[in-house]
């Protein structure tokens, strides 16, 4: 790719890495110009130990805890802390925890530029299932717990449940489901620190990490890599497998994961593109309509859309440069076995008959929302899924 053109525009976060950075976070807001902060979280995490860190480190720029995110990622859960924040009176939100905390965290950002009533929202974002900004919204800081790599983004998604009271019933009769994304709402600083992580239990970790672990995977071969993002997503995956083998061993690794996670995220969510494309599309499909987790969904289906896309001809899914990046032979097997090593260090599940989802009789429903996944445009140069193919995918998960 460093031979080729490209246009590389990004507006990063302020990076923290390290043992115990978060005791740092009070001095960030201040740097960066603001007051205060209302923490937002889920009830687990307001709990845990990652939350007195946090508060710790905020010290007297703290200005409440919000602990009512959920990973349905609700609106009325968005108001609900928009109101928090007002109360406060914060300039700042802290998104702490996983994806679904991080996202709401920005939503409120966007709420927070809103003049219209939640029901007039709420309409407006059921019609046309895009949540918009209307005007500069507060600073987002994000503190992950989770390796799922969302909290360096610019973009995510947000859900009007059919009993949340904003809409009437001639309206919604059931979920309704958008997104979000903005170049203003990327994180003005984001904290990846060991501590933090190893107070999530193991479980929610590993399933997270595969999500990450296939962000850098996924940046290599996509249609939209750069020279740049093929260097943090290479030098990221590696640390991420090194990282994740230890773990999984019982070992200390998360500092290597941690710094892994913060790399392959450098530059894959900008403007109105990013560089996840097929296994994510995956992701959505299979976890569509269902409480399979998206990172459980990543674990068993990888393998064999890395197969598939490292076999098919036409394409150069660039296997050489994921090779690398694994320290392993450019060869299917040898990278394929790669990235089931790391899987199974984790512990995760390796067929889709193993896991809450979708049956045989529902892969054609699967694979044509796969085929029509707003990430697939991502995918490698060439690439010209059918659903045929995405079924057969699916088939040999199973």
């Amino acid at each position: 790719m460093a031979t080729d053109g490209f246009r590389f525009e990004y507006d990063p976060p302020v990076l923290r890495y390290g043992e115990g950075c978060v005791g740092e976070l009070g001095d960030e807001v201040a740097k960066q110009g603001y007051e205060s902060a209302l923490v937002v979280c889920g009830s687990n995490v307001g709990d845990s130990e990652a939350v007195e860190a946090v508060k710790e480190g905020l010290g007297d720029r703290l200005a409440g805890v919000f602990a009512g995110t959920t990973p349905e990622k609700r609106l009325e859960t968005a108001y609900e802390g928009l109101e928090a924040m007002r109360t406060e009176d914060a300039d700042v939100i802290v998104g702490l925890g996983g994806g679904s905390s991080i996202d709401i965290a920005r939503v409120v950002a966007v709420l927070a530029t809103r003049d219209e009533k939640p029901e007039e929202v709420a309409r407006e974002f059921s019609q046309k299932r895009i949540l918009a900004l209307d005007g500069s919204p507060p600073p987002v800081f994000a503190v992950p717990t989770t390796l799922a790599g969302a909290d360096m983004s610019n973009a995510g998604g947000v859900t009007i449940s059919s009993d949340s009271g904003l809409l009437d019933d001639t309206e919604l009769n059931d979920d309704v489901s958008g997104a979000f994304s903005d170049r203003r709402l990327m994180p003005s600083a984001a904290f990846y620190d060991p501590s933090v992580f190893r107070t999530t239990p193991r479980s929610a970790l590993a399933g997270s990490a595969m999500n990450g672990f296939n962000k850098g995977i996924e940046t290599m071969y996509s249609s939209n890599a750069t020279s740049v993002t093929d260097a943090t997503a290479t030098r990221g995956t590696r640390l991420l497998r090194e990282g994740l083998l230890s773990y999984g061993r019982g070992e200390e690794g998360l500092e290597e994961a941690a710094e892994g996670i913060m790399l392959v995220q450098y530059g894959i969510s900008r403007g109105a593109t990013s560089t996840v494309s097929v296994v994510h599309a995956f992701g959505h499909a299979l976890t569509h309509g269902n409480d399979l987790q998206q990172g459980i969904a990543h674990a068993v289906v990888t393998p064999h859309v890395l197969r598939y896309l490292f076999e098919k001809e036409g394409i150069d899914a660039r296997r050489g440069l994921v090779a690398d990046a694994l320290g392993v032979e450019n060869t299917v097997d040898e990278v394929v076995s790669a990235v089931e090593e790391v899987r199974d260090a984790l512990d995760l599940p390796t067929r889709l008959r193993d896991v809450d989802g979708h049956e045989p009789e529902e892969f054609d429903e699967v694979a044509d929302l796969v085929v029509r996944d707003y990430f697939m445009p991502n995918a490698p140069v060439g690439l010209d899924a059918t659903t045929d193919e995405m079924g057969s995918v699916l088939e040999n998960a199973w």
